[in-house]
């Protein structure tokens, strides 16, 4: 008897074949908000965010 595959879900509980269909419909909205003026500005500010957020970390040690 063959072992069934494991699929991972995270914990989300959502079926893959659903999972799939979601991605095929946002990847496209996303991809076009990147590309946008308003979503290169929106990601500029969030990396120097994360920049300054690095810069005030406490060094471990």
């Amino acid at each position: 008897m063959a072992k069934k595959k494991a699929i991972n879900d995270y914990g989300t509980g959502i079926p893959q074949h659903e999972m799939e269909a979601l991605a095929r419909v946002l990847l496209p909205e996303i991809e076009k908000f990147y590309a946008s003026e308003e979503g290169q500005r929106q990601f500029a500010q969030w990396k120097e965010e994360q920049q300054l957020k690095q810069q005030n970390l406490p060094m471990a040690g």
